[in-house]
């Protein structure tokens, strides 16, 4: 991975690396943004002299490397915006931020990685629409979890919005790719409403799209790397 001064993030459109772009843009920090084709490690082999696991995020800052975009956003938030978009360990709500953070990722975003490729990836010959309509059963079983916890707040912890935000807000922007979102519950349908009209949310999509076009990387939505 290059390093280099301040904070470089290699991305795919709207993959799992829109999650630190986001909160990159909610802080409102520098960053130097490389758009790659999806997948990075297929469409140009150079991708693994930056990130060996050839997947995106690939993030740096100094000489700081990183590539699990909940932690990166975990490290951008505590770095950058203790009690702002971190929640301090000694706030009440300091142990659900961290296990929503991670949520997002590890229990929202995993099941929808099966269907996207048992449903859209794979050749015709080796989709499995039974996986595929399993695990999307599986992800909306588990998202319903968090509607006692809309109904009751806007956000998902210490009365604001956090960096858990983005993590599970990601899961619904890929949930939404899907169409999963006309199964959402209303509250959690709400909160998706509430999210994409953040200025954060916003500028982080046209930041993407800008960088595409400069870097001549086909800006298509990829949501999985």
């Amino acid at each position: 991975m290059s390093i280099g001064a301040g904070i470089q993030l290699h991305h795919c459109a709207s993959a799992r690396s829109f999650r630190p772009l986001w909160l990159l843009e909610e802080l409102g920090l520098p960053y130097t943004l490389r758009m790659w084709p999806f997948p990075p490690r297929a469409k140009d082999k150079r991708f693994f002299d930056v990130n060996p696991l050839g997947t995106v995020p690939a993030f740096s800052d100094g000489a700081v490397q990183m590539t699990e975009s909940a932690a990166i956003c975990q490290y951008l938030a505590e770095r950058h915006s203790p009690r702002g978009l971190h929640v301090a360990i000694d706030e009440p709500d300091h142990a659900a931020y961290l296990n929503l953070l991670h949520f997002g990722e590890a229990t929202l975003t995993f099941p929808q990685t099966l269907v996207l490729r048992y449903r859209r990836f794979e050749p015709d010959e080796r989709k499995q629409p039974q996986v595929a309509e399993d695990y999307a059963r599986w992800f909306l079983a588990r998202l319903r979890t968090l509607a006692p916890r809309l109904a009751a707040q806007d956000w998902l912890c210490a009365g604001r919005f956090s960096a858990a935000d983005v993590s599970v807000g990601y899961a619904l922007m890929l949930a939404s790719y899907l169409g999963l979102d006309a199964s959402f519950a209303p509250e959690v349908s709400a909160y998706w409403q509430r999210l994409q009209q953040r200025d954060g949310y916003c500028r982080a999509l046209a930041a993407q799209d800008r960088a595409a076009a400069e870097q001549g990387v086909d800006p298509t939505p990829a949501p999985l790397c």
